[in-house]
């Protein structure tokens, strides 16, 4: 998802495997996490296994198993570090800086144009999990929602100090216009799709705004 590159184990398959140094745990773990966020973005959770994730990160299955205990495990793992760090350079990107509540809310679609045209941009980790997964398992869809509860928050947030009677409501359409604006960059990889979608968002500001001066 992200603009930015991202738990229990079972005993090691092999049992006389030899056990890794302490100080070299960590590095492993983040072989791992970054080799599996690259493949799982890139290709789909479903697509990559664990072989694909270990030759990518020059590590042993052994270790995999013995950090995250099972490739679903380290699939939140993957979720919980992307989300993470989308959420440090999204939101970041709208509130730095000096300027008012509905100038930070303009900036959320040209924000996403720049990450549209990224060559690392594959759509949203969290809406790719949750499709490729058995709709009738909440995990994913829970992850996947709090990772948008955070989003939606802030521009919540946002909204209520630019004066929206339901700031609530107005975070929520901001929210559908940047996922379709996300899957719809996705599919076309036209990254002035986020432009169309701005225009949506301004017009909705704009009522926004002429609501509370009424």
């Amino acid at each position: 998802m992200a603009k930015a590159q991202t738990a229990k184990a079972p005993r090691s398959p092999n049992p006389h495997a030899p056990e890794p140094a302490p100080e070299a745990e960590p590095k492993a773990r983040e072989r791992i996490i970054a080799a599996a966020t690259r493949l799982f973005c890139q290709y789909g959770i479903t697509a990559v296994g664990v072989d694909a994730v270990v030759a990518e990160a020059a590590t042993a299955k052994a270790t995999l198993y013995k950090t995250f205990g099972s490739k679903e495990r380290l699939v939140e793992a993957v979720l919980e570090r992307e989300g993470a760090a989308w959420r440090d350079w999204f939101l970041g990107e709208l509130l730095k800086g000096e300027a008012t509540p509905l100038a930070r809310l303009r900036r959320i679609f040209p924000v996403l144009r720049d990450w549209f045209g990224d060559e690392r941009f594959f759509g949203c980790p969290f809406i790719n999990a949750v499709a490729e997964h058995d709709k009738r398992d909440d995990r994913m869809r829970q992850i996947a929602l709090a990772h948008k509860k955070v989003v939606l928050a802030t521009l919540a947030h946002l909204a209520a100090e630019a004066g929206a009677r339901d700031p609530d409501g107005a975070a929520h359409q901001l929210g559908l216009l940047i996922d379709g604006a996300i899957v719809a960059a996705m599919i076309t990889q036209d990254q002035n799709v986020a432009l169309l979608a701005g225009e949506t968002a301004d017009l909705l500001l704009a009522r926004m705004t002429a609501a509370e001066a009424a």
